[in-house]
């Protein structure tokens, strides 16, 4: 069991690390893809409204799918005509996500047992995540590349600390597999 969720931790540290590289090298390329990301969802999301529309056999569910459909569209559409805005408004939505995130990791951080330096490590990487949040809620207006740097900077230390959470876990499970033939 240790091993899985060490394995599982490690991973998502090194895409975390990953990502966060790619978003320093390259933030220009990051914004353009979150846009496009975006504009594929609310695509897809059409599409698959239109299908309910028609799957339905009932005339309210297939205007309203119809009118879900057709807003999904729009903002698709917007995203691609005016991906500035989009990268504004996605500004805001990562803000609100990165403060909530950082929220829930102190809590987290004071809520769970293990030692003492995990939970520092995890009160670090909630603070960290909650000063991003509040930046950019304050200052959305820094831009879009700006916002592809602090977040492939966040990525990095986020990787690491889960990395290194997943060390520890894989520390923790074979101490316990020694001691439990012990007790046995």
């Amino acid at each position: 069991m240790f091993k899985s969720i060490s394995s599982a931790l490690q991973w998502r540290g090194l895409l975390a690390v990953a990502i966060g590289v790619v978003s320093v090298a390259w933030p220009g390329i990051t914004v353009g893809a979150l846009v496009i990301i975006f504009a594929t969802y609310a695509f897809l999301a059409a599409i698959a409204d239109g299908a309910r529309a028609f799957g339905s056999d009932r005339a309210g569910p297939v205007a309203g799918y119809l009118l879900l459909a057709l807003l999904s569209t729009a903002a698709g559409v917007a995203a691609l005509v005016w991906p500035g805005i989009t990268a504004l408004v996605l500004t805001i939505w990562i803000a609100a996500w990165a403060f909530v995130i950082g929220v829930v990791e102190v809590a987290m951080a004071f809520r769970s047992g293990g030692q003492a330096g995990e939970r520092a490590l995890r009160a670090l990487t909630g603070v960290v995540s909650v000063a991003l949040g509040v930046v950019l809620a304050i200052r959305p207006d820094i831009g879009a590349l700006t916002l592809a740097t602090v977040f492939g900077l966040f990525s990095i230390v986020y990787g690491l600390s889960t990395i290194t959470l997943g060390a520890q876990v894989r520390r923790a499970g074979k101490t316990a597999g020694r001691l439990t033939p012990a007790a046995a």
